[in-house]
């Protein structure tokens, strides 16, 4: 593999608006960032990405941009973002923001001149399409639930948004609409940013004859993902996008990369992919059943075991993943992933473990590593989140009841992961001297950052020691190029694997089952790396695990 100079990093996603507020409006700020640029530095982060912070009415959280040129003033200003960049060179540490390039906002100026005129220049920047026979020109059904098609009043146009009826998609066969991206996107990179994580990207190429599709619901729509499952060439767009951009400045690029055929990863990751990384979602995808945010599929720690394994193996010898547990758009690891008898301090080490140490790029979210869980909210009107208040609405029309329909937001809201940062046990979590914009989650007493950098065996500390064990001398390039190999796959509970190179044989062991496990070793163990803090010294040819027992170990390489 080709190195560059994003291997090896770790990252980690701020969402701005819950971080860290400083001058008392509720709302976190760039000023809050750069005042924890020294906690993520103490951390071991390398690359920050931060969710959007441009100008914004926030109908979706500032991914529906004004103004991809101005900074929204809730979060400050220019200025604040320049001194940003500067402070995090002074550390080390590079900083990507996030591409919304699908869609834009219906208050840009771009669209506010098409609505005046749909058939002149500025109309063909989206897409303007007219009715049929009074409808809808198609039976597509948005992401966010209803028509993908909006009328326009006084015409018999319909303009498409594949999101809210606030976020008009953007008609990417216009060579003038794109070259006018590029541009954008050039202007940041000159600026300083490292790069970019790419929003929604998928979703560019239409199919322009917009069929309608056999209904998966209902009500007689079908949910837009068939179309963009079906249409094809995508990947060309994409190809100019990074010779136009990311190429000419050697930018670390991350693309939210849904519905693409597996034959089409070298496409995306390979050594001249479109993009540095992609995530990988499969461990999300597994939990949730297709379709229906209301229904949660039946999968056992073993099926997330094998969906991971799965990914590694798929991406070795093509490219590196980006490996996530969390981020702003899904539930807290520890309420998703871990059974009730694992959701504590030590089953968030054990699936940090498995996660921070696989091959790929590790991004870490906000809180995470402090071990933040889901916030039960009582009742929906303490949500802020657009697509929940969708979901809600519809869980009751398939017949759920108001308690039921809570229920389902409390474990799959996105506002599970948005609830502000817990800094301190200080009134409103150190977050804010004021109101914050959403409800704090009322475990900040208990679990916050002061109280964890005061504990030696917490979860933060833990995670300080991972990162630095990944980023060690010894052991980078093991853990950045060596192999991949899953052992012990038919042992109940366990996830374990090795890492290999030429110079070290490094096993991870993680029980995630809820009962102690004996796991037989073939080769002696040469030191162990890290423990999850019940490690106690084997004597003869095997290692026992408790229930939430984590173990690294190196072991002896035989001599050819």
């Amino acid at each position: 593999m080709k190195k560059q100079w994003w291997h090896g990093k770790v990252a980690y996603q701020i969402y701005p608006k819950s971080f860290q507020d400083t001058n008392g409006d509720g709302i976190g700020d760039l000023r809050g960032i750069i005042n924890r640029l020294d906690y993520l530095k103490d951390l071991g982060i390398d690359i920050i990405w931060i969710s959007p912070i441009y100008q914004s009415p926030f109908v979706d959280q500032g991914y529906d941009i004004s103004d991809y040129y101005k900074i929204a003033k809730e979060f400050g200003t220019m200025e604040e973002l320049e001194e940003l960049l500067s402070e995090a060179k002074k550390r080390g540490i590079f900083i990507i923001m996030d591409l919304v390039i699908n869609h834009c906002s219906d208050q840009h100026e771009w669209f506010q001149k098409a609505l005046a005129n749909p058939e002149g220049e500025y109309g063909k920047y989206f897409y303007f399409v007219k009715g049929k026979n009074g409808k809808e020109p198609n039976n597509w059904r948005s992401y966010f639930g209803g028509s993908v098609w909006e009328p326009v009043k006084g015409t018999d146009y319909y303009y498409l948004h594949f999101f809210a009826k606030e976020q008009p998609d953007l008609n990417w066969t216009n060579k003038e609409l794109r070259q006018k991206l590029y541009d954008m996107i050039n202007w940041w990179l000159e600026k300083g940013l490292a790069g970019f994580r790419i929003d929604a990207i998928m979703n560019i190429k239409k199919d322009l004859d917009f069929p309608s599709y056999e209904p998966d619901s209902e009500d007689g729509t079908v949910h837009v993902t068939k179309m963009v499952e079906s249409v094809e060439g995508v990947e060309e767009y994409l190809k100019e996008l990074n010779e136009q951009t990311f190429k000419k400045y050697d930018a670390f690029t991350v693309g939210e990369v849904f519905n693409m055929k597996k034959e089409q990863l070298g496409t995306f990751i390979g050594e001249e992919g479109v993009f540095s990384t992609i995530f990988d979602f499969s461990q999300h995808i597994l939990t949730q059943e297709e379709g229906d945010w209301h229904q949660e599929r039946q999968w056992t720690m073993d099926d997330w075991k094998k969906t991971i394994y799965s990914a590694q193996e798929e991406a070795e010898g093509i490219g590196l993943y980006a490996n996530i547990l969390e981020n702003h758009d899904e539930p807290r690891a520890i309420s998703r992933f871990l059974p009730p008898y694992a959701q504590n301090k030590q089953g968030a080490k054990a699936i940090a473990t498995v996660s921070l140490l696989l091959k790929g790029i590790p991004f870490i979210y906000q809180g995470q590593e402090i071990g933040m869980t889901n916030c039960p909210m009582d009742s929906i009107d303490q949500y802020d989140d657009i697509s929940t208040k969708d979901q809600y609405e519809e869980a009751l029309k398939a017949g759920l009841s108001e308690e039921e329909a809570l229920k389902i937001c409390q474990r799959f809201s996105r506002d599970n992961a948005r609830t502000p940062m817990q800094w301190s046990e200080e009134e409103q979590a150190g977050f804010t001297t004021g109101k914050p914009w959403l409800f704090i989650n009322p475990n900040y007493k208990e679990i916050n950052v002061k109280a964890e950098e005061e504990d030696v065996d917490s979860i933060l500390n833990y995670y300080k020691k991972l990162i630095a064990l990944r980023k060690s001398k010894e052991y980078i390039h093991t853990f950045t190029y060596g192999k991949f190999l899953p052992v012990y796959e038919e042992k109940e509970g366990i996830v374990a694997y090795d890492r290999e190179d030429e110079e070290n044989k490094i096993r991870v062991l993680v029980n995630l089952s809820d009962h102690v496990s004996q796991i037989p070793l073939e080769a002696p163990i040469e030191e162990v790396l890290l423990s999850n803090g019940y490690y106690e010294e084997q004597k003869g040819d095997y290692v026992e695990l408790k229930s939430c027992e984590a173990i690294v170990l190196k072991l002896k390489q035989s001599v050819q």
